[in-house]
């Protein structure tokens, strides 16, 4: 699929992910991505000998004489998934850990659905789906939105994303995305502030579903 993808993980975002500085909900999104992606797997095995060389140079840190102990017994409990390679439908493996029973489809309003997906509280990921040929309420952003599309494509004022391809938005960006007809788009999205809608309703709609 990597021959496909046009839009990729920047610089920062690829770096942060190596270094382990990003929010959960943002690993989620760059893991996911990467899973469909070999240039940015190969850009992030660059980052990660770099970070693995930094290391080898610094001083050495004291553990707790429990710390061993308490990572057995969290392996025990079950709190580190193993996640298979295999993919579930359009969504790659990397999501398999996050969508457990309780994550389930709910509407949003104009035919959008999302499922929400439990990370720690420094940002909140969803799936969405868009209705094939459904626009996305206008909207701008308070902070930064990660949206890879897992399925079918949708445009917007920047450009056309397709499975796949990852936009990275940000305070500049205002945009009306719109699903591509053919397929419903499918999408992971990540935001580490609320979005900016710019109607009434979808203001309301986005304060109630916590978007």
């Amino acid at each position: 699929m990597t021959q496909n993808i046009k839009h990729h993980l920047t610089t920062p975002l690829l770096m942060g992910y190596a270094a382990g500085t990003l929010p959960e909900a943002f690993n989620l999104v760059v893991a996911t991505h990467i899973s469909l992606c070999d240039e940015c797997r190969a850009a992030l095995a660059e980052f990660d000998a770099i970070g693995g060389e930094t290391m080898l140079d610094a001083s050495p840190v004291a553990m707790s004489d429990s710390a061993f102990a308490g990572t057995l017994a969290k392996i025990a409990a079950g709190d580190t998934p193993i996640v298979t390679p295999e993919r579930n439908g359009p969504f790659p493996a990397p999501l398999a850990a996050y969508m457990t029973p309780k994550a389930k489809w709910r509407k949003i309003g104009g035919g959008v659905s999302q499922m929400l997906l439990h990370t720690g509280d420094r940002a909140s990921v969803r799936l969405l789906k868009i209705p094939a040929g459904t626009a996305v309420p206008d909207h701008g952003h308070k902070g930064t939105e990660l949206t890879l599309v897992l399925q079918g494509a949708f445009t917007d004022a920047q450009d056309r994303f397709a499975t796949g391809d990852v936009e990275v938005a940000n305070e500049d960006l205002h945009h009306t995305p719109v699903a591509e007809d053919g397929i419903d788009c499918i999408c992971l999205s990540a935001t580490d502030a609320p979005l900016e809608f710019s109607g009434l309703l979808p203001r309301i709609a986005g304060r109630i579903m916590g978007i």
